[in-house]
């Protein structure tokens, strides 16, 4: 990589629009791959099998979560560095995010290997499936190291306008995790333990892909194995912008939990509906996602440059290409969702219930947009804390304040589907008031310091 993005100076739309599609492709990506690894057990190694991987979904998410929200914390500052032209505090969270990535994974790889019979018990999973379950579980989470590397490295290149690296490592990674379960569970006829094994060994390869890039790269980003270690100056500024936001992932996953238990409970159609809406409706949410993130790390360089109307440029043009991108995509699954929910289930009921939850979940993003930009936009300027509360009070806690007492009194499907629209509208308001009120564009640029 012998080039980087230049943010701070030039055209922003076009830029902002190269930067999100292939973070919006890595996103749908990942999704895909990962439904190929539950339809590769559930195919050859049986319904027990399937069980056991899908169980251990929550609290896989929870991990994860928390770490890829630390890693913003590394994206904020590598970028507000760029900007400042500062490569000696380029150098130094880089080098310091690789340790933490390393550390943080062998930690929960140790962690796990004791306590995965107590959270597969936490999780109630049947008797039939818990050992295998436990079996997965502890595999998977042996390749913590790996899997939290990729996400650290990932932000690194993302921080310098480079979406594309990431995403052809995940490609690479992602067609050698199909060909290994195969391998392992056709081949080698094993269940579980083979499809774990097969995405600990494709996030090594990716994870070394983009190690290898970053060794070689000319940019201020290039790794120096002999720098490898903990910079106490910048591991404080790291964890005080990403410590919030992963801690948001986490208990979004929590809430979410919650609200898949209570989509069960109403029986296997409308849980078969929910399902495969939610494999439609993703597509929409990385596109969303994907130019909240782009927004984080425009605003971020142009914050370190001291270019607060770059940043307010950044934002109006994130919202307008965020609002457009998503709402096509949105009407094209809309206009196509029976052949689309078809795929997963041809019972007209389910094809009718996978609809009614599309069309909830696609008005909620007519303020979840706004939502992510907005919050992307604080936290390039650092502000970290105020969005994470934000999203925690208005999102989860109005979800799960709605699931314990307007579901109690009408459990129905509809009543679950529209807690979305009223959640997200709430949040997406108290943060735009907050953003006006806290005017981060004229309260931080002024200094240099997050």
């Amino acid at each position: 990589m012998r080039s980087q993005m230049d943010m701070i100076n030039g055209s922003l739309g076009d830029k902002i629009i190269k930067y999100a599609i292939p973070l919006a492709i890595t996103g749908v990506l990942q999704q895909l791959f990962n439904a190929a690894d539950l339809a590769v057990v559930g195919q050859f190694s049986g319904k027990e099998a399937m069980a056991a991987v899908g169980s251990n979904a929550p609290v896989i998410g929870l991990l994860v979560n928390l770490f890829v929200g630390i890693s913003l914390g590394s994206n904020v500052i590598i970028a507000k560095s760029i900007g400042q032209g500062n490569d000696e505090n380029i150098s130094k969270t880089v080098h310091t995010s690789v340790v933490m990535a390393l550390l943080g994974g062998l930690f929960l790889t140790v962690l796990g290997q004791f306590l995965a019979p107590e959270i597969v018990n936490m999780l109630d999973v049947p008797g039939d499936v818990s050992s295998l379950a436990v079996k997965y579980l502890r595999i998977y989470l042996a390749g913590m190291p790996v899997i939290l590397l990729y996400n650290f490295e990932a932000a690194i290149f993302r921080s310098c306008g480079n979406t594309q690296t990431p995403l052809l490592a995940l490609v690479v990674s992602g067609i050698l995790n199909v060909a290994l379960n195969l391998f392992f569970v056709l081949g080698m006829g094993m269940d579980v333990d083979g499809v774990a094994t097969a995405t600990v060994l494709s996030n090594l390869v990716s994870s070394a892909i983009l190690f290898v890039a970053l060794i070689k790269s000319e940019l201020a980003i290039r790794i120096n194995p002999r720098k490898l270690r903990i910079y106490k100056d910048v591991l404080g500024q790291i964890l005080r912008i990403g410590i919030p936001a992963g801690v948001q992932g986490m208990i979004f996953s929590f809430a979410n939990i919650i609200i898949q238990s209570k989509v069960n409970s109403l029986g296997t159609t409308i849980m078969a509906a929910s399902s495969a809406a939610f494999n439609l409706e993703i597509f929409s949410y990385y596109i969303m996602n994907s130019f909240g993130q782009a927004c984080t790390t425009f605003v971020g360089q142009n914050y370190g440059a001291g270019k607060g109307e770059r940043c307010r440029k950044t934002l109006k043009l994130c919202l307008l290409q965020s609002l457009v991108s998503t709402a096509a995509a949105s009407v094209l699954i809309l206009l196509f969702s029976h052949p689309l929910l078809s795929i997963f289930n041809t019972d007209p009921d389910v094809i009718a219930a996978g609809r009614i939850r599309l069309e909830y979940i696609f008005f909620a993003y007519l303020f979840s947009f706004a939502q992510e930009v907005l919050s992307g936009y604080l936290r390039g300027f650092g502000v970290s804390f105020i969005p994470a509360v934000c999203s925690v009070v208005g999102i989860c806690g109005v979800r799960l304040a709605w699931i314990f007492t307007v579901f109690q009194q009408a459990p129905s499907f509809q009543t679950i589907m529209q807690v979305y629209p009223i959640s997200l509208g709430i949040t997406t308001v108290v943060i735009l008031v907050v953003t006006l009120f806290v005017k981060p564009s004229k309260r931080y640029v002024i200094r240099k310091g997050i």
